[in-house]
C-alpha cells in the first residue's frame, strides 16, 4: 500500500524548504556594499531573500535606503511604499533593471492596478539621489524618500520579476511569496 502525501502536507513542506533557504542566505547584517556605502538599520525581509537597509534622518523625516534582492540580469526588482494600506494596488514604487543597452537603470513609477502600465511615473513623496547597481546576482536599490507624510512608519511592498524581450518589466509571478511581500516599516526603529 502506498501512502500518497496530501495537499496540506506538501504545502508545509513547500513552505518549510523556502524558510529554510531563506534563512540560510546572507543576512542584512553582514552585508557589504561594494560603493562603500554605509546604514546604521537594516532588516530582512520575509519574503523573496530581500533586505531593506537604511539610515532615517527625524529632523526632515527622511530615509536613505538600500534594497537588496537576488535576481538575473533579465530581471527587475521594485520596492515601494503604500500611503494607503498594506498592499501592491496604489503603492509607489522605486524599480530598477538593466535596460536593453546593458546598462543599470532605475526610476519611479506607480502601482494603479493588477498590470501596470511599470512606466516612470512622479510619486506623492520626494525621491533623490535615487541610482542603482547590479553585483552577485543581486540587484540595488539606492535612493533618499521623504519626507515622509505619515511619518517614519509606512506600509512597504517590495517585488521581482522579468522583463520582455524588449526590455520592458512584465508582471511579477503570482507565487506564495510574490503574493506576501508585503508589510509595515518603521524607519526610526534600529
Amino acid at each position: 500500500m502506498a501512502i500518497v502525501p496530501s495537499s496540506t502536507s506538501i504545502l508545509f513542506t513547500s513552505i518549510f524548504i523556502s524558510l529554510f533557504f531563506t534563512s540560510c542566505s546572507q543576512t542584512c547584517s553582514n552585508h557589504k556594499f561594494t560603493s562603500e556605502r554605509f546604514f546604521t538599520s537594516c532588516k530582512d525581509l520575509p519574503y523573496l531573500n530581500a533586505h531593506l537597509h537604511w539610515i532615517y534622518f527625524k529632523s526632515t523625516n527622511q530615509s536613505k535606503i538600500a534594497f537588496r534582492a537576488p535576481h538575473t540580469p533579465k530581471g527587475w526588482i521594485a520596492w515601494a511604499i503604500n500611503p494607503y494600506r498594506r498592499s501592491m494596488v496604489g503603492s509607489q514604487a522605486l524599480i530598477a533593471f538593466r535596460n536593453t543597452k546593458g546598462m543599470m537603470s532605475a526610476y519611479t513609477t506607480t502601482i494603479s492596478g493588477y498590470n501596470p502600465s511599470m512606466q516612470p511615473k512622479k510619486l506623492t513623496f520626494h525621491v533623490s539621489k535615487l541610482s542603482t547597481e547590479y553585483s552577485k546576482n543581486e540587484i540595488t536599490i539606492f535612493a533618499v524618500v521623504g519626507p515622509l507624510a505619515h511619518g517614519p512608519v509606512v506600509n512597504q511592498v517590495w517585488q521581482v520579476g522579468s522583463l520582455d524581450k524588449n526590455g520592458v518589466p512584465m508582471m511579477h509571478e503570482m507565487g506564495l511569496q510574490n503574493l506576501q511581500s508585503t508589510n509595515v516599516i518603521d524607519f526610526s526603529s534600529l
